[in-house]
């Protein structure tokens, strides 16, 4: 199968197996067989197109031409590769969580759950392979809906709630404020396609230039760039499996990838750096680095703590991509999955907890540690890799993002990274020292309870695995990641 057809396919196959999924539901372990095989479809044909990616074709598929010159276009390129990658190993990961934990957890509507989930796939790949800013934006647009029924799956008015805030934020920022800006570049550029060095030199300049970047990184809300960062913490209502694929990968992931494609094929890095369009926005995205983490450490709700910990995250992804050095953006294109392995590790522990030991607030966790090792054994690995230390992946990704600061000469912003780190520290290694050394609330003995359902197990041990791989064998990513970085 040629590449563009590979593409075609993973993206239709999801969607598609949205309807198989529905009509199995009244059998679980066959509507569970479905999705596990889809998702294994799928990885494999994401994986076929990487060769030819790495070879240095670029392979495009005409979908629909809306007007002359402005259509709906895919063409894989080596960000691109990058994400879609990370999203389709990891829903082949989250499919085989969410059947110990949906089970364990005696959740409602799970045929709705693994419907729904497999349309938010097919949207994320299509943000993936996206080879225009409006087939980026209807796909992007597609995932905001898709997810909403997955933010409110409890059903209970906090949810719908919740879900309020998520939807009224990600339609409210990229409405008004990214199809703004997308309608600004067509009338000054005449195109949307994206192409290597940008298409605004010459186009557009001095404060004009600082305001429409501005439009596009406050418009892509999933990025979450304070103030638009809400809905993140409001979606953690949502079932682990929807908070750990959705809101550590596909919804998140597709926010700062959008910003890194803005930055790299609209802008271009070489005008991003002449016109200093971003001098002024590297430092929201600094504080937001800083404000999430300190926001972190005051949560005693697992869940609440790992959703400020990402909006931080994140946002070193967005800072890299301002940046606009070539150091930068290799880290903010590495970060996409160093990140993703390790927050999602987390999230499959914070699931693992609840199911097990239905505790959700971090003081409850005194001493259960000794009851369930494994768990928190892959939540300290996560953890050291979101904080950056060897020999995990986490590592490399801040190492370049330092480095685009230093390169930059914004050492305030290396400051920033550094401060962080060590926030990283105290507000994430607390719960593994406190469930193996800390001491039970009054006297509470955790001998009934064990470790999650065996799927669980084996998802969290993959991904935690793959943080200790992705130090010594970062090639894959690196060589994507270099493709574009090295040819800024």
């Amino acid at each position: 199968m040629s590449p563009a057809g590979a593409m075609q396919l993973a993206v239709a196959l999801p969607a598609a197996a949205s309807i198989p999924i529905v009509i199995t539901g009244r059998s679980p372990n066959l509507r569970e067989f479905v999705t596990l095989a889809c998702a294994a479809s799928v990885l494999i044909l994401v994986g076929s197109t990487l060769p030819a990616v790495l070879s240095g074709a670029r392979p495009e598929l005409q979908l629909l031409e809306i007007l002359p010159g402005l259509e709906l276009m895919f063409r894989l390129e080596p960000l691109g590769m990058i994400f879609a990658l990370v999203a389709s190993f990891l829903w082949l990961i989250t499919s085989i969580y969410s059947i110990g934990y949906m089970r364990g957890h005696h959740e409602t509507n799970q045929t709705r759950f693994y419907a729904c989930f497999a349309i938010a796939i097919a949207s994320a790949l299509g943000v993936a392979f996206a080879g225009n800013m409006l087939t980026l934006f209807v796909a992007y647009e597609v995932l905001s809906i898709s997810t909403y029924p997955l933010v409110t799956h409890a059903g209970t008015e906090k949810a719908k709630r919740a879900g309020r805030v998520y939807l009224g934020i990600l339609l409210g920022t990229s409405i008004g404020l990214q199809l703004l800006a997308i309608l600004w570049t067509w009338t000054v550029t005449g195109t949307l396609d994206f192409t290597e060095g940008g298409l605004l030199a010459g186009e557009i300049e001095g404060p004009a230039a600082a305001v429409l970047l501005a439009l596009y990184v406050f418009g892509i809300g999933k990025a979450a760039v304070m103030p638009f960062h809400r809905w993140l913490p409001a979606a953690m209502v949502a079932p682990t499996p929807v908070s750990a694929l959705l809101h550590a990968v596909a919804v998140v992931k597709a926010g700062v990838f959008a910003v890194l494609k803005v930055t790299i094929y609209i802008f271009g890095t070489d005008f991003m750096l002449q016109s200093g369009a971003s001098d002024w926005l590297v430092w929201f995205a600094g504080a937001t680095i800083l404000l999430a983490s300190l926001v972190a450490m005051t949560k005693d709700n697992l869940k609440a703590r790992l959703a400020y910990s990402t909006i931080s995250q994140l946002s070193y992804i967005v800072l890299g991509a301002l940046l606009a050095t070539q150091a930068s953006i290799l880290g903010s294109m590495m970060h996409i999955a160093m990140h993703a392995f390790a927050k999602i590790t987390l999230f499959f522990a914070a699931g693992a907890i609840l199911v097990a030991a239905h505790k959700s607030e971090i003081s409850d966790m005194a001493g259960l540690g000794r009851a369930m090792p494994l768990t928190f054994g892959a939540f300290f690995i996560g953890s050291l890799s979101i904080i950056g230390l060897p020999p995990f992946g986490g590592m490399w990704s801040k190492w370049y993002l330092g480095l685009g600061t230093i390169e930059s000469g914004h050492w305030l912003l290396l400051t920033v990274l550094l401060v962080s780190s060590l926030l990283n520290i105290a507000y994430l290694l607390a719960v593994p020292i406190r469930a193996f050394f800390g001491k039970p609330k009054d006297g509470t003995v955790y001998a009934r309870v064990q470790e999650a359902p065996a799927s669980c197990l084996a998802a969290m041990i993959v991904t935690s695995l793959a943080c200790l791989v992705l130090f010594f064998y970062p090639q894959p990513f690196f060589q994507l990641a270099t493709a574009i970085a090295g040819a800024q």
